[in-house]
């Protein structure tokens, strides 16, 4: 079971037979400038090259198909052609190449990118993972602490692993205190699941292959850490600068695409469920694990506001982690990362309150 689109995501790779197929299935499809706006504008955004707008399977990020299925786009007049990504490595490394505009990506691989030199501006706090990544343990494990000796799989440097820190940390244990296997996820899962390894850290739905080992359980999972596994869409410096009006309009309509979900449920589900290849029970089941934030979160987020949410706080966090792991040389640079103005201008618009 699961989606056929699957990604590498840092939450990666899916089952082969399924990632064979999902590397045929690349969604390349955007909407025409529409009415909204002022008519300078209007004209702008008509002779700009459409805004190429890259995703991955996630259900954070699947919203962006009801936008585009729905009209979302236009009606926000801006042309947007989205890219989907079975490989979502390849949507980083598009991205830094500037071959995209914008890419939905974890906050891990932002920094990853920015520290190693890519301008790179995060517009949209798209969510928080909130239960669909988790360490799963075999029946002799009861606690956090009883993780010391025994043999833990996950993805190393990646968001997984990085939960996976989080709780050994908040019992006085570290990696060293474990024996850690690094293997891509679906053989970390794969590992687990076929009684090679005490534990695992997954994302799902690779939670569920891992859960289908007898006696197995979720000892912790990312609704037990809020905030550690944000996740963005994130643009290139050269699109903040040069089309500043062109990413109001995408922040817009993602926002006018989280209305829609909540006016028209049943409707947007069957979109997003065909959008991730899986029926829409089964997506619905996958909602709860992630925690889209509303406009007036998002602000937040980005104004470091709601701790542990805030996202230069964790940042400064996960920028510790990358260095010690070795996935980056220095510090990510943050001055300029988190870009709220965008959606503070949205608010502005819809009279709600911005804070300080």
């Amino acid at each position: 079971m699961g989606p056929a689109r699957a990604p590498e995501r840092s939450r990666r790779r899916w089952p082969a037979a399924v990632f064979a197929l999902a590397l045929l299935l690349t969604a390349a499809c955007g909407g025409t400038s529409g009415d909204g706006g002022d008519a300078g504008g209007e004209e702008a955004s008509a002779a700009a090259e459409p805004i190429r707008l890259g995703y991955s399977a996630w259900p954070g990020w699947f919203p962006w198909a009801v936008a585009d299925q729905a009209g979302i786009f236009e009606q926000a007049g801006i042309e947007v052609e989205l890219v989907y990504f079975s490989d979502y490595l390849s949507s980083l490394d598009a991205l830094a190449a500037g071959q995209i505009d914008a890419n939905s990506q974890t906050l891990n691989d932002t920094l990853v990118s920015v520290s190693a030199g890519s301008d790179q501006r995060a517009v949209i706090v798209n969510d928080n993972s909130a239960g669909n990544d988790a360490i799963i343990v075999d029946e002799s494990i009861q606690s956090i602490e009883d993780l010391a000796g025994k043999v833990v799989t996950a993805e190393p440097g990646v968001v997984d692993h990085f939960l996976l820190l989080q709780g050994l940390a908040s019992v006085g244990l570290g990696e060293d205190d474990i024996e850690f296997r690094g293997l891509p996820t679906d053989a970390a899962a794969a590992a687990f699941a076929e009684g090679e390894a005490d534990a695992t850290g997954v994302f799902a739905p690779f939670t569920l292959q891992a859960l289908e080992r007898p006696g197995s359980k979720v000892l912790f999972d990312s609704a037990d850490f809020p905030g550690t596994i944000p996740d963005l869409l994130v643009a290139t410096g050269a699109l903040v600068d040069e089309r500043p009006e062109d990413v109001q309009k995408v922040v817009d309509a993602w926002y006018a695409t989280l209305e829609r979900l909540e006016s028209d449920p049943e409707g947007s589900l069957a979109i997003l469920a065909e959008a991730a290849e899986i029926d829409p029970e089964e997506y619905r089941s996958l909602q709860a694990g992630t925690r889209l934030f509303t406009a007036e979160e998002a602000l937040a987020a980005f104004r470091g506001q709601a701790s542990p949410e805030g996202l230069r706080p964790m940042a400064e966090q996960i920028n510790e982690f990358l260095v010690s792991s070795g996935l980056a040389e220095e510090p990510a640079p943050l001055d300029e990362l988190f870009v709220d103005r965008f959606t503070a201008d949205h608010l502005a618009r819809q009279g709600a309150p911005q804070g300080g």
